[in-house]
């Protein structure tokens, strides 16, 4: 396997690792607010750069169960929140392939 590179994002608001400022995300890419993590606040994102996967587990939530992984940072491996893989309920199929970064977990960087 060869060398990995960070991708950098270019918006005016990116959300990074709070651990090593990495990006993860634009601002651009939030589908919603309205979540809740292990740390409090959690903001659900159609798109996340420089983390790597964990393995699939199935997880009871707030919501209901759901079949996701941990995201963890690329650089620093910090786990920054989770991945939806698959939604049992209908009216939750659009978390699949969504992923969840923790508020406190991130920064904002410049």
């Amino acid at each position: 396997m060869g060398l990995a590179y960070n991708v950098y994002l270019n918006s005016h608001k990116i959300y990074g690792c709070k651990n090593c400022k990495a990006h993860l995300s634009n601002h651009e890419d939030i589908i919603s607010r309205n979540f809740r993590g292990q740390h409090g606040k959690a903001y659900l994102f159609n798109a996340v750069v420089n983390v790597t996967s964990g393995e699939p587990s199935e997880r009871n939530m707030t919501t209901g169960r759901h079949i996701v992984r941990d995201i963890a940072c690329r650089q620093c491996g910090e786990t920054v929140g989770w991945k939806y893989d698959k939604a049992y309920e209908s009216s939750e199929k659009y978390k699949e392939g969504k992923f969840i970064l923790e508020a406190e977990l991130l920064c904002n960087v410049t």
